[in-house]
């Protein structure tokens, strides 16, 4: 490929305690233990019951695979050491945030004074993926778009149909906690790197925002790097889910990067167009009913999906990412389909929440070869 499309991942998971999955504020406890052993790659975030690993920058799918398989079991050991254990997933079925501790740092007593309940009640865990693109003009451009399939992302992670003990009737409740914060959701177009920059800086002048990274979009041109960041993902349920979102990020952005150095571009639609399929993608997931705006039709999601599969396939091969995208094919045949559909489905079967709870501990370590390392 002409550009490298390089790869990072960040995952916020859950940590909870082993026996009972009930969510357990300990980020400084583990934070302090795992500083030796994962370094920068482990991180707090606004809530003391979440962690965050980050990889390194990766030059493709399969080192990304082999990298969070790794990074995910070396923070599971350090956790299972002290009593814990972790979910994936964009929610906790049973826990309330007003019962959940803020981590003591000051950027988040910051973010707590000028947001208040917002931030309080932020009890929500998700999936970024950064895709390396040839500089910050052309990660605008991609952005706008790309923001097009940003529903269809969306629906492939669904996993947050639960919210303080009760089914919310929805995919991706995740996305409706997320929504209040400002400078959220879909953006819109950005002719160029300038107008996106001139935007930044016309905050921070103003002290609406101290620095780029307080924009929350869905999607964003990173302020500071040449990559595209991808925001909209739920904490999708198993390795298997987090490594084919990356891989169809990677071949969305290689395709349209080919397209547009041949002076082929994809349709920039309208916020308001993206943000109605989103909702459909939030409420149903790939159950969802869609519209095609480009072509004015209404399709399926998992039509649309397969579509999207189909735009991207000439470049897969070039990715080295045939496997994790014939994993979304096989997805999609799936009835069941994405984390949420499984949840929804142990509590179908069960009518017992902590049932939930428990097969997401489970599918949470699918995959992951914990056992095979040497105690840390």
């Amino acid at each position: 490929m002409a550009a490298p499309f390089t790869i990072g991942i960040e995952e916020e998971f859950q940590m909870v305690d082993g026996q009972t999955g009930q969510l357990c504020s300990h980020i400084h406890t583990v934070l302090e233990k795992a500083q030796s052993i994962l370094g920068e790659q482990i991180k707090a975030e606004m809530l003391q019951s979440m962690v965050e690993i980050n990889s390194d920058i990766m030059p493709d799918i399969p080192t990304a695979r082999e990298e969070m398989r790794m990074l995910r079991a070396k923070l599971a050991q350090l956790l299972e050491e002290e009593g814990l254990a972790l979910i994936s997933a964009g929610t906790h079925p049973a826990a309330l945030w007003q019962n959940e501790c803020r981590s003591e740092y000051v950027r988040y007593a910051e973010l707590e004074d000028e947001l208040q309940d917002v931030a309080r009640s932020i009890l929500i865990f998700g999936q970024h993926v950064h895709i390396g693109v040839e500089n910050q003009e052309t990660a605008v451009t991609l952005m706008n778009q790309v923001r097009t399939w940003l529903p269809h992302l969306l629906a492939i992670s669904a996993n947050s149909p639960f919210w303080a003990g009760r089914y919310t009737g929805l995919k991706s409740y995740r996305s409706v906690v997320w929504k209040p914060f400002p400078r959220s959701g879909v953006p819109e177009v950005f002719p160029s790197w300038s107008d996106f920059d001139n935007y930044v800086q016309a905050l921070i002048k103003t002290g609406c925002i101290d620095n780029g990274k307080r924009i929350w979009w869905d999607i964003r041109p990173h302020p500071f790097f040449s990559t595209i960041e991808f925001r909209i993902f739920d904490m999708p349920a198993t390795i298997d889910d987090t490594i084919a979102i990356a891989a169809i990020c990677q071949a969305l952005v290689a395709k349209l990067t080919w397209l547009n150095k041949n002076n082929l571009w994809a349709p920039m639609l309208s916020c308001h167009f993206i943000e109605e399929n989103k909702w459909h993608a939030m409420r149903s997931g790939l159950d969802a009913e869609i519209i095609d705006f480009a072509q004015g039709r209404r399709i399926n999601m998992r039509d649309s999906i397969s579509e999207l599969l189909d735009f991207v396939d000439e470049v897969v091969d070039d990715l080295g990412s045939r496997q994790e995208l014939n994993y979304l094919r096989k997805l999609l045949e799936d009835p069941r389909g994405t984390g949420a559909d499984h949840q929804l489905a142990v509590y179908q079967e069960t009518g017992n929440m902590d049932a939930v709870i428990q097969f997401l501990m489970q599918q949470t370590m699918q995959g992951i070869p914990i056992k095979a390392l040497s105690r840390l």
